[in-house]
């Protein structure tokens, strides 16, 4: 039976809470218990589901999500309504470059990109990102799982898209840093059988297979 890429799993301290903020800052809907769900106008196929897990997050994130932009001008009022829901600016090392890094009100961070022509057709969310050793290879592993293919490929970063051309990319960037601990936010595969468990790919990375069969 094939899979396909269904969720974004996200652990939480206080779900309900976290949900409410990403809802408001994408335009998205809560629908049941703490999934943030996309219009059907949007065309992103992902939820966000956030889990119960009361540990505090302890270092940066090997996933995190990136958000677009159409203009300059929007790019400063989205960092502005994420600030005014709870975000904040954050110094992950990155200097000086035209992308604005913050982290939600439990510390997750998060891109608001500026605009680029790649992101066009992405609405909201722009992509969800991945740490990766090889982003090649890691990106290869997960085409078939995903239902994704390769869109775009570079040395440093590797991009999957939907079969629909629309919605954020998956992308793999490359990092010298390897796992060293749970991430708290993980890819969910629908369509497995059995009941629902976690798995871990090629680079440690945890992810979830949801039986929808």
């Amino acid at each position: 039976m094939s899979t396909r890429l269904a969720a974004v799993h996200i652990d939480a301290a206080r779900p309900a809470e976290l949900a409410g903020f990403w809802a408001a800052l994408l335009g998205w809907q809560v629908a049941g218990d703490a999934v943030v769900r996309a219009p059907a106008s949007d065309g992103c196929e992902l939820d966000l589901v956030f889990v119960p897990e009361p540990g505090p997050k302890r270092a940066k994130n090997r996933i995190h999500p990136d958000l677009a932009s159409s203009s300059p001008e929007n790019q400063r009022a989205k960092v502005r309504r994420a600030q005014e829901l709870g975000a904040r600016r954050w110094d992950i090392g990155q200097g000086q470059v035209p992308w604005e890094v913050l982290i939600d009100p439990e510390g997750n961070e998060f891109c608001v990109l500026e605009p680029r022509p790649g992101y066009t057709s992405t609405e909201a969310l722009a992509a969800i990102v991945v740490d990766a050793l090889d982003p090649l290879e890691l990106a290869s592993s997960w085409t078939g799982p995903s239902g994704w293919r390769i869109a775009a490929r570079e040395p440093v970063i590797v991009g999957l898209r939907a079969p629909t051309g629309r919605g954020p990319w998956l992308e793999f960037l490359r990092s010298a840093e390897p796992k060293e601990r749970p991430n708290r936010l993980r890819l969910a595969l629908a369509g497995a059988p059995g009941a629902e468990r976690v798995d871990r790919d090629q680079e440690g990375n945890e992810f979830v297979l949801l039986d929808q069969a």
